[in-house]
């Protein structure tokens, strides 16, 4: 069997690919990508199809929301369509209030700009709390959140939640933080966690990996 640094490396050229990169969202420390992620993370949150949560952020994003500004001045029913075009049907009613409701708050407490709520924060789970605090994101979304947000606040990494961990145990890995960040450069870390989260949820990636 090949070596885990060997596995790792196949594991995040194989399925690497974060959710981010999967909604068109090139990450990085700015208000925009930062506030795209969030809203990607919120609807990632509910018990829907990873598919149909990417494919509404990209809707949103087309239609010009990728600002908390943006998508308070639209009215609900465009959010509504938007989330549509996307499939993401069952919940959107909800979610378009609560993507104006989220926006409201990001622009009153922060400004809207979380990289205010990142320096406001005093460590990794200040910002996680900071994060359930807008509608629709609870542990799960700030943990999303997080994981493809260490790539660019790199005071978060090594970022490696249960989710993380529970593939990384699938697929021979260590479970220990400092240990399975090792298998990997710093910049590759948000592709290995996506890679253990996918590892996590199907075993065809742990069988692609492990006979590579």
């Amino acid at each position: 069997m090949a070596s885990q640094v060997d596995r790792a490396k196949t594991l995040v050229e194989r399925h690497g690919t974060t959710f981010a990169e999967q909604a068109g969202i090139k990450m990085a420390d700015k208000p925009s990508p930062l506030y795209q992620l969030l809203v990607l993370s919120m609807l990632l949150s509910a018990r829907i199809s990873a598919d149909i949560a990417v494919a509404a952020a990209r809707e949103l994003s087309k239609a010009g929301y990728r600002t908390p500004e943006r998508m308070l001045e639209a009215s609900w029913q465009d959010r509504v369509d938007a989330l549509g075009r996307g499939r993401y049907r069952r919940y959107d009613e909800r979610t378009a209030t609560m993507l104006g409701n989220g926006a409201e708050a990001l622009i009153e407490r922060y400004k809207g700009d979380l990289r205010i709520l990142h320096q406001a924060s005093e460590d990794t789970p200040d910002v996680e709390r900071r994060l359930q605090e807008f509608p629709g994101i609870g542990s799960a979304g700030a943990a999303i959140f997080c994981r493809e947000a260490q790539g660019v606040w790199p005071d978060l990494a090594p970022y490696l939640d249960k989710r993380v961990l529970d593939g990384a145990r699938k697929l021979d890995f260590p479970t220990d933080p400092g240990r399975l960040a090792k298998l990997v450069s710093t910049d590759d870390l948000p592709a290995l966690t996506a890679g253990c989260v996918r590892a996590a949820l199907s075993d065809d990636v742990v069988s692609d990996v492990k006979g590579a």
